[in-house]
C-alpha cells in the first residue's frame, strides 16, 4: 500500500479546513482489497478492506469522506481508519471503505482511496443499528461535500441519495 500526504504531516485533522474546496485530497492510499470479517455485509453495509503493512503510515484514526477509484471510476464513500469498538475488541487497525450502491466483487482489486474530509473520531455504539444510522449521516455529509467539490458527479451519486 502507498500513502501520499502531499508533503505534509499525515496525522493532523486541521488539513480539512486548509484544503476544503481546493480539490486536493488530504491523503491518498493505494492497495489491494482483501477479505474482512463480513460484519458490514450482514447489516447491509459491505465494506472494502484495504490491505496494508504494519509499518505503513496511516492517516489519523477516524472516519473520512473519500473518493475511491476502482477500474477507472470514481465512487464516493466513507472510510474508517482504526479499530471497530462497536463490532469487536480486536485492537488491530483496519482501513474499511463503505461505498453506497456498489455491488461488485472487489477482492484482489487495486483501489486508490482519496481522503478529502475528516468526519469524526472512532466511536463505540450500543448496537449495529446505531452504527448504521451514524454511517447514513456520514454518507449524507460526504455526499453534500462532494456535490460542491465535483459538480460533474461520481459513479454512485444516485446511491448516496438513497442511503440518506
Amino acid at each position: 500500500m502507498r500513502l501520499d500526504c502531499f508533503g505534509e504531516k499525515c496525522h493532523n485533522k486541521r488539513y480539512e479546513v486548509k484544503w476544503t474546496g481546493g480539490g486536493t485530497p488530504l491523503y491518498t492510499l493505494t492497495g489491494i482489497i482483501i477479505h474482512g470479517k463480513g460484519n458490514g455485509r450482514k447489516v447491509g453495509m459491505p465494506t472494502a478492506n484495504l490491505q496494508y503493512q504494519e509499518e505503513d503510515k496511516l492517516p489519523e484514526h477516524g472516519v473520512y469522506g473519500v473518493m475511491a477509484w476502482i477500474d477507472g471510476k470514481r465512487y464516493a464513500g466513507v472510510t474508517n481508519v482504526g479499530t471497530r469498538p462497536s463490532v469487536d475488541n480486536d485492537p488491530k487497525t483496519t482501513v474499511e471503505t463503505y461505498i453506497p450502491g456498489l455491488d461488485m466483487d472487489l477482492y484482489g482489486k487495486k483501489v486508490m482511496i482519496e481522503f478529502y474530509l475528516f468526519l469524526r473520531g472512532i466511536q463505540k455504539f450500543d448496537s449495529l443499528e446505531e452504527v448504521k444510522n451514524q454511517v447514513a449521516q456520514d454518507v449524507r455529509r460526504t455526499r453534500d461535500y462532494f456535490h460542491k467539490m465535483f459538480p460533474g458527479g461520481f459513479a454512485n451519486e444516485e446511491e448516496t441519495k438513497e442511503t440518506s
